[in-house]
């Protein structure tokens, strides 16, 4: 079903083809960005010149206000355009080349138009080389907003509409505060599949000005998260002193004292104190990176919306990006060493985007979900993100908001109870003993179960974490087995998704526990890949609620091309083994004869 609005709602007159005036700007009209849009992005230009200018004229403004102040300079261009009588030529000059300039952002401000209809995105820009992008509405994966400083004094911001691909990313920058918000509530119903009505059009209640000035200031100043405008039902906030301590226990702080140490013991063994001289820009750097990671993760709030995840941050420049319903393909809960007497973790995301290019420097915000929090904080995020992956798989496609938290309970749940256990605990299939050898600290807690609607994967025991990837998001399953885990009769799993930090692995496993978590994680993908319906998460509000939920397809071997059984290819060098069964192929728990795994039984079989 494809969503196709209505007739586009009369537009004011003076208001049309304006994004800054609050025109509708999803009629399928082209319109402009904000009026001070070339300001913004070309006054860095302009400013660069005047402060050439006032540089040339520093010892003449001296000069001037304190009579033979200073040495008078043969090289000083001001003096010598002075000195030559052809100051009024240079005025001209400067004259025309600023209307020169002032023409060309103009120009490039009329050329840059955009348009949203039912089915994309697309922005044209260029005078002399035309450039047009286009963005599909149901392969939207974000949508951020970001107010650096100066555009926030203006009441502007650059809204990014995050598409899957490398430099796919589509940027409308800058639009008004305002028509940026209403903007990207307009485009999530849209590509959500809502029906169109007055709640969801954007175009509610009035908001009460207090005259312009104010507005300004309560723009300038506004959180970047109101749950009164986004209607947020679950609200996670991240405390600024636990933020500042899980900065100094990072892995940065431990390298920048190993350097430290290094160089003093260096000045003590040689007695050279020059060395010292290299801590500088070291610490330069260094109180740097702290400052800009503190300032960007002030403010740090995590919300529930009927569109998906909402994520804002910042103190100077801000941002928030939300993320709607099935478009996170992993998450990880990782706990580092230093924040284990804490009981601290941070949640990581995979994401289908990769913004290239210079596109967006918004790295934080496309995979760091919480950056730090307890176990209380991890199981509320959880409870944000999991029900729009998991909840459709095991509920159906026709489920409420209520009903999709229900299904995704029990991962929460196992999740929560799984952060610190080790061995079978919680329903894991863990490494055997003689996994030891490969993981000498990790072969009891390295392990994975199964639940509703994706596949758990617990590891490591210095840096524990836990990664969940929803099962209609598996891209591909992997087994591999070298020499040695050929002679161990032990094997590694990859769980295939797009690429990000999160690391779907797991290694050291019993070579007969990975051939089934192959077999079984193939099978659940297919059959919770045919009832996922993630990508249209409001459509079902858009059609009458069938009396049962929809059935999930039992024979998944119907869905998988023929002839795709599975197959065993072996590195020539013995170095690699991989079992591969076409694209999510469902197993039959059988292989060649020849194959290294020897007789696997079929899944749910008793070991």
């Amino acid at each position: 079903m494809t969503f196709r609005p209505g007739p586009p709602p009369p537009t004011p007159p003076s208001a049309r083809g304006n994004a800054a005036a609050a025109a509708p700007l999803t009629d399928g009209e082209w319109h402009r960005l904000h009026p001070l849009t070339p300001l913004l992005k070309g006054g860095i230009f302009l400013i660069v010149i005047l402060g050439y200018v006032l540089n040339s004229l520093r010892d003449q403004l001296v000069e001037f206000f304190i009579p033979g102040s200073g040495p008078e300079d043969d090289g000083d261009p001001v003096r010598y355009v002075y000195e030559h009588g052809v100051v009024g030529w240079v005025l001209l000059g400067i004259v025309v080349l600023l209307v020169v300039l002032i023409g060309l952002f103009y120009l490039s401000w009329r050329m840059h138009e955009f348009r949203v209809t039912g089915e994309i995105v697309e922005v044209r820009s260029g005078v002399l080389f035309r450039t047009n992008r286009k963005a599909r509405l149901d392969r939207i994966q974000g949508i951020n907003i970001s107010r650096p400083l100066v555009p926030r004094i203006f009441g502007t911001a650059k809204l990014e509409i995050a598409q899957a691909g490398n430099d796919a990313n589509v940027q409308l920058a800058y639009l008004g505060t305002t028509a940026a918000d209403d903007l990207r509530q307009r485009i999530l119903v849209l590509a959500s599949g809502a029906k169109e009505d007055e709640a969801d059009s954007g175009h509610g209640p009035a908001r009460a000005s207090n005259g312009r000035l104010q507005d300004r200031v309560d723009q300038v100043f506004a959180p970047e998260l109101d749950p009164s405008a986004v209607h947020a039902t679950r609200i996670v906030k991240v405390h600024p002193g636990r933020l500042i301590a899980s900065m100094l226990l990072s892995g940065t702080t431990i390298f920048i004292l190993l350097a430290v140490a290094a160089m003093i013991v260096s000045v003590a063994l040689t007695g050279e104190y020059g060395i010292l001289f290299g801590l500088f820009p070291a610490v330069i750097g260094a109180g740097g990176y702290y400052v800009r990671k503190f300032s960007r993760s002030l403010q740090y709030t995590i919300a529930e919306t009927r569109d998906g995840i909402r994520i804002g941050f910042g103190l100077v420049s801000t941002s928030n990006e939300t993320l709607p319903p099935g478009r996170i393909h992993a998450v990880s809960v990782a706990q580092p060493l230093l924040w284990r007497p804490f009981g601290w973790w941070d949640v990581r995301i995979n994401r289908a985007t990769n913004a290239g290019n210079g596109a967006s420097s918004n790295q934080q915000v496309s995979s760091i979900v919480l950056p730090v929090g307890t176990a209380t904080d991890v199981r509320e995020v959880l409870d944000i993100i999991l029900p729009g992956l998991v909840g459709t798989a095991v509920m159906g496609p026709a489920a409420s908001q209520e009903q999709l938290r229900e299904g995704s309970s029990e991962a929460v749940n196992v999740v929560d109870d799984s952060l610190t256990t080790t061995g079978d605990r919680g329903g894991f299939v863990h490494s055997p003993r003689r996994g030891a050898w490969l993981r000498p600290f990790a072969f009891r807690r390295n392990g994975y179960r199964f639940v509703p609607g994706a596949v758990l994967l617990r590891l490591g025991a210095v840096w524990r974490s836990l990664v969940i990837v929803p099962l209609p998001r598996v891209q591909s399953i992997k087994v591999s087995q070298g020499p040695l885990e050929r002679a161990l009769r032990l094997a590694s799993v990859h769980v295939q998704t797009v690429q990000g930090p999160v690391s779907a692995s797991v290694g050291a496993l019993d070579a007969r526990d990975a051939q089934r978590l192959w077999a079984e994680t193939a099978e659940r993908a297919v059959e919770a890949a045919a009832a996922d319906t993630s990508h249209r998460w409001r459509e079902r509000e858009a059609r009458p609620r069938p009396g049962a939920h929809a059935a999930v397809p039992q024979d998944a071997a119907s869905i998988a091309p023929a002839g795709s059984a599975p197959t065993v290819t072996t590195d020539p060098t013995g170095a690699d083994a991989a079992v591969r069964g076409g694209e999510l192929a469902p197993s039959t728990g059988t292989v060649p004869p020849d194959s290294p795994w020897g007789a696997v039984p079929p899944p749910g079989a008793a070991r």
